[in-house]
């Protein structure tokens, strides 16, 4: 009797299996026309270190300038937190920090990958050949288990690496190799795009520079490059800040390693320029090697005929100072720390020489690969495609985003708790310190973000409307204080 059932339905069930396997194809499970990405993200990049940009008139970056010329330039892209494994672990998932649990630089946590699979994982399942070249920080695992959910190739490094001579991890396998790490990336990079790639495949790269982090150490052929220029003052004459009206940690944040000698005072002398000698220049430097690394890419994905059907993504993990507001480092609210420079390019969807002055986060990056993909968005990403953006469709875009950062225990000075609300022209942050002030920026009207407006009485009312906007955006985004509510989870595991 069954086997009458079966063979009554037989014509039925053919029709179900040949459907499926049809889906399956149309997922790119075959060779099909979906773009290929390819991913480049550089280390504590400053949005503005670009040589379009026009800060550094001696800055050459021609490959990052050639990308945008053929491309988008976004002039508002942002983190949700400023520190790498935060900020990556945001790129993979399209969560908030808060949500994926990576909040630290911590040696001991991956983002919750069963609950929150990153990107890889998804572009893998719908046909995708997948590969990771470069930093990704975050839990510091050995052998086998260094490699991420949803790679067909990894080769990466334990937490910062090294500049030179490195250890590595190559699918598993750990050695030294021997070389300057900007370029040792590229070349596995370009390898397997011509060696290792299935053309019959899309395919999903990402290149993730260790530079040009701490030290920055540029390349033996670049220690001298720019060393006949002066490196010229912050926009906004940022670098005079008094901290007068500010809150009083960033007094002591201001005497950087020092700063338990801080003595209270009202406001700081004015330091003498440049801040911190060479070390912004030697930032400068490391690009050089990036945007080589850049061409050098370009040129191999045009070699195989496939630059015009991959879209090029370019950005850094977070922003850094450049001495605004004396400062080095990232970690807090202001722009130099949250603002992140993007660059992408696909000249099938994407108009070339143009730009995007939206406000976009690296929450927004997951779900604009996947839908780019034409794989369907998980119901856990908080980010928003920016497809329409960038096909220059108007759109019912974010008015206002909000960004955490977590006290950090081995750099207690850098910065309290805080939570901030931005706006197009606002900025309220909420410092998690009951003997402290917050503050408040017109950034349409301060840029520089000098003038903290918190304490005067004309702005209470604002003041009172942003707080009760951070408020819905905290519900929205479903925010926990608690820090290590994740850590905690994975060290019992």
């Amino acid at each position: 009797m069954d086997i009458q059932i079966i063979t009554k339905h037989l014509p039925a069930l053919i029709l179900v299996i040949f459907c499926s396997s049809c889906a399956q194809v149309k997922n790119g499970n075959d060779n099909d026309d979906r773009p290929n990405f390819l991913f480049i993200l550089v280390d504590d990049q400053p949005f503005d270190a670009l040589g379009i940009n026009g800060r550094y008139s001696f800055l050459q970056t021609p490959n990052m300038d050639r990308l945008a010329g053929e491309g988008v330039l976004f002039n508002n892209f942002f983190c949700t937190q400023s520190i790498c494994s935060p900020s990556r672990g945001s790129f993979l998932t399209g969560t908030y920090p808060h949500v994926h649990g990576v909040n630290q630089n911590n040696a001991h946590v991956d983002p919750n990958w069963k609950e929150l699979p990153p990107i890889s994982v998804h572009l893998q399942k719908s046909g995708y050949q997948t590969a990771h070249i470069g930093k990704i920080h975050m839990a510091h695992l050995k052998g086998k288990d260094h490699i991420r959910p949803g790679f067909d190739y990894w080769y990466s490094f334990i937490g910062q690496g090294a500049y030179f001579d490195p250890m590595v991890n190559d699918n598993g396998e750990e050695y030294r190799e021997t070389g300057y790490m900007t370029d040792i990336l590229t070349d596995k990079a370009v390898n397997w795009l011509e060696k290792n790639r299935d053309s019959n495949k899309p395919f999903y790269l990402n290149l993730w520079h260790k530079s040009v982090h701490e030290d920055h150490s540029p390349a033996p052929r670049h220690e001298q490059l720019y060393s006949s220029y002066s490196l010229p003052t912050p926009p906004f004459d940022s670098h005079l800040e008094t901290f007068s009206g500010k809150p009083e940690w960033q007094r002591i944040k201001a005497y950087d390693s020092e700063w338990k000698s801080y003595m209270p005072v009202p406001s700081l002398p004015v330091k003498d320029w440049p801040i911190k000698g060479d070390k912004f220049m030697r930032l400068l430097r490391c690009l050089k090697s990036v945007d080589e690394s850049l061409g050098r890419v370009l040129a191999k994905l045009e070699e195989i005929g496939e630059l015009d059907n991959t879209i090029i993504i370019f950005s850094s993990d977070n922003g850094y100072f450049m001495g605004e507001h004396t400062y080095w480092d990232k970690r807090i609210a202001y722009e130099n720390s949250i603002r992140m420079p993007l660059i992408m390019r696909h000249p099938k969807t994407i108009a070339p020489n143009s730009k995007i002055n939206d406000m976009c986060l690296n929450i927004d990056m997951a779900p604009t690969i996947l839908d780019y993909a034409g794989v369907e968005i998980p119901a856990y990403m908080q980010g928003e495609s920016m497809r329409e953006l960038l096909a220059g469709k108007s759109t019912d875009w974010r008015s206002s985003f909000m960004f955490e950062y977590y006290v950090d225990d081995e750099y207690p000075y850098a910065g309290p708790n805080m939570l901030a609300i931005r706006t197009d022209q606002y900025k309220l942050v909420d410092n998690d310190l009951e003997n402290d002030i917050d503050e408040l920026y017109d950034l349409v009207n301060d840029p520089g973000e000098m003038n903290n407006l918190i304490e005067i009485a004309e702005y209470d009312s604002l003041e009172a409307s942003l707080r009760m906007q951070l408020e819905q955006l905290k519900e929205q985004y479903k925010y926990n204080p608690d820090r290590d509510w994740w850590l905690r989870q994975a060290l019992k595991e």
